[in-house]
């Protein structure tokens, strides 16, 4: 088999994901599975709002939303009887710098196949029942390096670089030999299935949980059902106290123990899997030309749904950055960045799940107690950033001095016209695709923006935009200006009335939404080193494709 640009192990939501952002930028890649066919298990129940961000950028949001359900009120019992309500999402909408204000009910299964299906509208098809069983690093006199990659049939590939996002087992991590370190609470278990329950049986519109002195059972509608629901429940357990593997009909004794429903209401159970807690962390998420992203690089307590949302929002970061090396725009170092920004973010939502579960845990054991106390503002996504980071530049005032995002920060949304048709638009459509984007807010950024366009007008992969405060005169706005109608843009960016500012401010805003660079509208050579080290030095020096630029 001849190279391919990016090889991806592993067909879940993160390879998925990843696979449809390299696809878009022209990367060559290809994506396998050990699994014959697709997956259909029973395990995340949805995106949250920042991952929907992400699915509304790689043009699939709509399809989600339509697929699946808003979340549910939590109903809880207690000795078979309903005891209190609880809606975590009651006092939450939507805010101008933020769409979406909750995660969505969708089944992880169904979830993928809207992305394999994006997916294959570039080309690109899943490839099953491949298993890779060897990778081999080498180099080679063009480019400088490749992997060899050994499949269980005995067949053989080379890719310029292999990610592995072959989730909690994953063989590539193993192969590479990089530690996993962590723990496994043998004793906190959980029994899970894909369940139908009898027609009417149990109302729809509710997530209902039963948390009893010795045990629980919780069950939710699948989106896109008539009948089905997500079982989850403590387990049977033997004589000696040790937990019996899930079957259909211990679902039935759980349900008939904990529930007022008969045990023949569970007409089926498929999917049928043992939950322990598992809270594990890869030492490195990089070894050279292979990379780790999802379960794969960490794994942590289901509390809070962040396993999958994790492993979607690595694939953000990391495919703009093998986008732009293997476009020979930046220098390698820049993948060093995604182990750089992710990994303390695997730190930190490994502690936050483990705090979350043993809240939930506390929780449920008073009465009226339920999983409404795994959901935070922290388990949004919208608050996570990377202020650390080397990519977070020229950020120089004090953290308290100034409103509005720092470098490294999520780029807020915000509502907003386009200059030249008045169409009602929002600053994340501005920044969808696979672009970075500098903002300009008062007259005088017309200087860095014009630059910008100069030096990467012909070069699809940075664009620029000026941002008119309402009272601004537009007569000669640019194509692709937007009108900051309300002040929510200000607002959100901390420009103050853009128009009155004089100076301007000019912001650089990453292919995955966060902030690279904010600084006065004068300081023309942050936003130059910014892009160059992203992008190259632009038309001022075309380069030949595959030629590495060391500039940084």
């Amino acid at each position: 088999m001849g190279m391919t640009d990016v090889l991806i192990v592993g067909a879940g939501p993160t390879g998925l994901v990843l696979a449809c952002d390299l696809a878009r930028r022209g990367v060559a890649v290809r994506i396998v599975d050990r699994s014959p066919a697709p997956p259909r298990t029973s395990r995340a129940k949805g995106p949250n709002p920042r991952s929907l961000e992400i699915l509304d950028d790689l043009g699939v949001a709509e399809e989600v939303l339509a697929a699946g359900s808003a979340p549910l009120p939590m109903l809880k019992y207690r000795d078979r009887r309903p005891l209190a309500e609880a809606d975590p999402w009651a006092d939450s909408a939507p805010s101008p710098d933020a769409r979406y204000d909750r995660g969505w009910l969708i089944a992880q299964w169904r979830l993928e196949g809207i992305l394999r299906d994006r997916l294959a509208g570039y080309g690109v098809r899943v490839e099953p029942g491949r298993e890779v069983v060897g990778l081999a690093q080498g180099r080679d006199g063009g480019d400088g390096g490749h992997v060899d990659v050994t499949y269980a049939d005995g067949q053989t590939g080379r890719a310029r670089y292999v990610v592995g996002c072959d989730g909690a087992h994953s063989s590539v991590w193993k192969l590479l030999g990089i530690t996993f370190e962590g723990t496994t609470a043998e004793d906190q278990v959980m029994v899970c299935g894909d369940v139908d329950l009898a027609d009417g049986v149990l109302d729809r519109t509710r997530w209902h949980q039963w948390f009893d002195e010795d045990g629980a059972v919780m069950l939710c509608p699948i989106p896109g059902t008539r009948t089905g629901w997500w079982f989850q429940a403590g387990p049977e357990r033997d004589g000696r106290g040790r937990p019996l593997a899930p079957t259909a009909d211990g679902f039935r004794r759980l349900l008939a123990h904990h529930t007022a429903l008969p045990g023949r209401a569970l007409t089926r159970a498929e999917l049928l899997s043992t939950y322990r807690v598992n809270v594990r962390m890869a030492d490195r998420f990089r070894a050279g030309r292979v990379l780790l992203a999802g379960d794969a690089a960490h794994v942590h307590a289901i509390a809070g749904g962040l396993g999958m949302n994790t492993g979607i929002q690595d694939a953000f970061n990391l495919g703009w950055k093998l986008g732009l090396v293997l476009a020979g725009h930046a220098d390698a170092e820049l993948l060093d960045t995604y182990e750089e920004e992710r990994l303390p973010v695997a730190a930190r939502t490994l502690d936050l799940t483990s705090e979350r579960l043993r809240a939930t845990l506390e929780a449920i054991r008073r009465p009226g107690g339920g999983l409404d106390t795994a959901i935070t503002p922290d388990t949004t996504g919208l608050g996570v950033g990377y202020r650390w980071s080397s990519l977070a530049a020229g950020d120089r005032a004090p953290e308290a001095e100034r409103p509005g995002p720092h470098a490294g920060d999520r780029a807020p949304d915000a509502p907003c016209a386009d200059a030249a048709t008045g169409v009602r638009t929002r600053l994340h459509r501005v920044f969808a695709g696979p672009r970075t984007t500098v903002l300009g807010f008062g007259p005088g950024s017309t200087a860095v923006l014009r630059e910008t366009a100069d030096a990467y007008g012909g070069d699809a992969d940075v664009r620029v935009c000026r941002v008119y405060a309402a009272h601004e005169d537009r007569a000669g706005a640019e194509p692709g200006a937007v009108v900051d109608d309300a002040g929510h843009t200000s607002a959100a960016y901390g420009t103050g009335a853009s128009g009155d500012t004089g100076a301007g401010t000019v912001v650089v805003v990453r292919p995955d939404h966060h902030v690279g660079v904010l600084a006065p509208a004068d300081d023309a050579r942050s936003v130059r080193e910014y892009l160059r080290r992203l992008h190259g030095t632009g038309r001022s020096a075309e380069r030949p494709p595959g030629m590495v630029d060391a500039v940084r």
